[in-house]
């Protein structure tokens, strides 16, 4: 019998017994699938985000990036899981077994979470719990549509959704009708005694015919966030055929919010879990607990390879810091209701006190133009929001379709003042670049530079 194999079946039985565990320790989950793979498989996987994903250029270059940043000693891959029922867990074959005993500890914190926070169980049930052969049929779809029609053609409509793929309006529901059509009432007056008198008073004349007669529909009849659906429902010339890819992109980038959300609680969650699962499997040998608590150290450590400064949070330390604190002093079953009812904005806001913050010496930094760092403050409030703010909008600016022109043209405005940036005008006119390709009329973004000044971008089409 080979090591391999003999090493696959340990793992296997260390599996089950953990699973059995979980379970008595009152974790609560949808069936886990796990599956070993390669490691370049796995790093196609954290790449594209999913085993089998809708081709194009731009996963490659993450690949690339990827590729040098674990050439180099950083960002190592141990698991990826896909929340769903079931949910699908993909481990490296090559990871050592204590490794891999850890990964599937951790694996069962995640499905637990996913299973029973309110924002995972919103759009599970609005996404559906198969994103793998969802993913995989919209993936056989645009096989299709390249055969059909070329891959200059799928590739223009690819490369607008992906470059709108944060752009979606989690508030809303996943499945939306079109804006009402036809024309908006007039609100009826009120014709008490008192409106009626006011009115018969000379200069107060009733309001002429035209200006009772009911209004065409503007479209849209509100700032709309969501660039994806609108694209896909108004856009004047988009074939079916492309506006099938830019739903695509809008239901996968739904499903990922969540993941996106709820990181440091998430990752958090899964690290006190697999530690704890460790330190009460009674059935793992010794050295191999030894083993997998060294590897529990790497993982929630707070700094980057031998660096004593981190100039970004590990959700995995900070999160498993916090859930740790919170235990400690308020139980189990009061976290547990935390988890159900947050995500990181009020996980953040409301559970990270200045006396841990203070522990685990989170700042604020700014640099200078000479490449020095400065600690800049230390106020819980502002390493709060300086923790946030990349997660603000799912990390794009808030840009909103305010207004389509009879002749078609587009106008879009950058919410700035909610958005507390500028934008970046060169990357702004690469996307509208994007966005003009498919809308095949002219596009309007009305923005802010860096500077705070005024900008209007407008597509060359």
């Amino acid at each position: 019998m080979h090591a391999a194999t003999v090493k696959d079946e340990r793992l296997q039985d260390y599996s089950q017994r953990m699973e059995e565990l979980a379970t008595r320790l009152g974790l609560e989950y949808y069936p886990v699938d796990f599956e070993l793979v390669p490691n370049n498989f796995m790093m196609e996987i954290a790449v594209y985000g999913l085993p089998v994903r809708m081709p194009h250029w731009s996963f490659g270059i993450r690949y690339i990036h990827q590729l040098i940043r674990q050439s180099m000693g950083n960002s190592r891959i141990f698991e990826v899981m896909f929340p769903g029922d079931p949910c699908h867990a993909y481990l490296v074959n090559n990871n050592s077994l204590p490794e891999n005993t850890l990964v599937v500890a951790h694996v069962l914190g995640h499905a637990d979470f996913s299973r029973n926070n309110h924002l995972f169980a919103r759009f599970m049930e609005m996404a559906g719990g198969h994103i793998l052969e969802q993913s995989a049929a919209r993936a056989h779809q645009i096989d299709a549509a390249l055969q059909e029609h070329g891959q200059e053609k799928v590739e223009a409509v690819l490369d607008a959704a992906l470059a709108l793929e944060p752009h979606i309006d989690v508030n809303r529901e996943l499945h939306r009708s079109r804006y009402p059509t036809g024309k908006i009432q007039p609100a009826p007056r009120n014709e008490d005694d008192f409106s009626r008198r006011f009115h018969s008073l000379p200069g107060e004349a009733l309001p002429s015919a035209e200006e009772q007669a009911p209004r065409k529909a503007s479209v849209p009849p509100h700032p709309e966030y969501d660039l994806l659906w609108f694209i896909a429902n108004y856009a004047p010339d988009l074939e079916g055929w492309e506006r099938d890819i830019f739903l695509a992109v809008r239901e996968e980038s739904f499903y990922f919010y969540p993941v996106f959300a709820c990181q440091i609680m998430n990752e958090g969650w899964a690290s006190y879990w697999h530690a704890r699962l460790l330190r009460e499997a009674d059935f793992l040998p010794h050295d191999l607990y030894l083993s997998a608590i060294k590897a529990h150290s790497d993982v929630v450590r707070p700094y980057a390879g031998d660096n004593e400064l981190a100039l970004a949070v590990n959700p995995y330390h900070l999160g498993f810091s916090m859930w740790e604190d919170l235990i400690e002093k308020r139980g189990i079953e009061a976290a547990r209701q935390i988890m159900r009812e947050e995500d990181d904005f009020g996980f953040i806001r409301n559970y990270l006190t200045p006396e841990l913050a203070e522990k685990l010496e989170l700042f604020v930094y700014e640099t200078h133009d000479d490449g020095g760092i400065k600690i800049a403050n230390r106020d819980i409030h502002a390493v709060r929001e300086a923790i946030l703010a990349p997660k603000f909008n799912y990390g794009a600016p808030r840009i909103a379709v305010t207004r389509m022109h009879q002749d078609g043209s587009l106008e879009l405005t950058h919410d700035h003042q909610s958005d507390g940036r500028g934008l970046d005008v060169g990357r702004a006119e690469r996307v509208l670049e994007y966005i003009s390709r498919v809308w095949r009329r002219p596009v309007t973004l009305n923005t802010v530079g860096y500077s705070g000044n005024p900008r209007v971008v407008t597509s060359k089409r």
